[in-house]
Formats: C-alpha cells, structure tokens, sequence
C-alpha cells in the first residue's frame, strides 16, 4: 500500500521549515509500522537548503540565508513552479542507496516523457537531465536520507520555476552544467500539479514490480 499526501501548492505554498516537520512526522510513523509508505507532494515558498557536502564557496554571493539540512547531495534551491516530492519509503534489506535513486530518476525520466521531455541520467551525477553530451541542463534533483529503513527527502521538478535563484549559488555543486525547467523546454507552461498525477501512477506501477 501506498499513501500520497499533497501537502500544499501554487498560493499555498509550504515553508521549508512546514514541510520539515511533515516529513520527520510521516517517517516516524512510517517507521514504527504505524502508517503505509507515503509520497509528499508540495511546492515551498523559495528557499536555499545545504546538503551534507555543501562547500562554503558554493553557497550564496549575496548573503541569503540557507538551511543546512541532514541529506545527502549539496545546495539547491526550492520555490513556487518546482513541483517536490518527498518518498516516505521502507526499502528492502539490504539497503541499496544508489539503487533507490536510481528509481527515482527512473520515475521522474518516465513522466517527463509522457511529457514530450527527453530526460536522462548522466554518469556520476544525480538527478535528471536534458540536452545532448557536454550541453546537459539538470532538470530534476536528488537528493535524500535513509534513517531506520525509511527514506526521507527526495526530488525536486523544475516545471514553472524562475532560474535566476540559481544564479547565486554552484546548484548541486556542479560548475560546469546548467538548470531547465519543463516549460523552458516544451515552449509552453507546465503547472507542478499537471505533474502529480502521472508520477503517483509510475510509484504505484515501482510498487507492483517489486511486490
């Protein structure tokens, strides 16, 4: 069994702080056997958050406040037009970390093609691509925990969002690569909410083949 919660969007955009609470909730009710696996789905008002190997030279230029936060992965930063989720997920024993992520990109990478997006992994790096070899623009990050057998934190789409808050920081701590949206690529606007139906779909359909 799986449980989605959508937590909060558009207008109602969740504070990171908000959103924090809910995951630590959900995971430890998940946890102790006290509710099913669940997938949060919100947007949060902008905000910086620091990954565990965030260097200080790639943190802002200008001074704006960043939460350091207890997953993997380095800065990023959230807003209004990312759609993010949030896997609250018991995972198999023995525990295979690469493996889940490379679940979620296969998710995310399913669903922007039901899109028109052609997405992909790049090697030695999380998250979901764009573009051709040498000119990948990241357009799906990763970035997660696991804590008692349960994940926490997850993925953020860029679907509507302005790029210029990445201006100010090294976006996952890659140089040499640039960010996307979906509606930078397909021409049109793409709403976080269009988004959440067909990746509950793909998560239901992970969970019939591995049941």
């Amino acid at each position: 069994m799986l449980d989605f919660v959508v937590a909060g969007l558009s207008a109602n955009s969740v504070p990171y702080s908000e959103g924090l609470d809910l995951q630590r909730t959900i995971h430890r009710a998940v946890a102790a056997g006290e509710r099913p696996d669940t997938v949060i789905f919100l947007e949060h008002e902008s905000v910086y958050t620091a990954g565990k190997r965030t260097e200080p030279d790639e943190r802002p230029t200008d001074g704006t406040p960043v939460i350091d936060v207890d997953r993997g992965g380095k800065i990023t930063w959230h807003g209004p037009g990312q759609l993010v989720g949030y896997p609250i997920l018991r995972l198999a024993e023995p525990i295979d970390v690469v493996g889940y992520v490379r679940r979620l990109e296969g998710i995310l990478i399913d669903v922007l093609a039901e899109f028109g997006v052609t997405g992909h992994r790049v090697d030695g790096r999380s998250g979901v691509w764009v573009g051709a070899e040498g000119l990948e623009e990241k357009i799906a990050a990763i970035g997660i925990r696991v804590a008692e057998g349960v994940t926490m934190h997850g993925f953020a789409l860029n679907c509507s969002n302005s790029l210029a808050p990445y201006s100010t920081i090294v976006a996952c701590g890659i140089r040499d690569a640039g960010v996307t949206t979906m509606s930078h690529v397909l021409g049109h606007l793409v709403q976080p909410e269009q988004l959440i139906a067909p990746i509950q779909a793909r998560f239901l359909a992970e969970l019939a083949v591995a049941a």
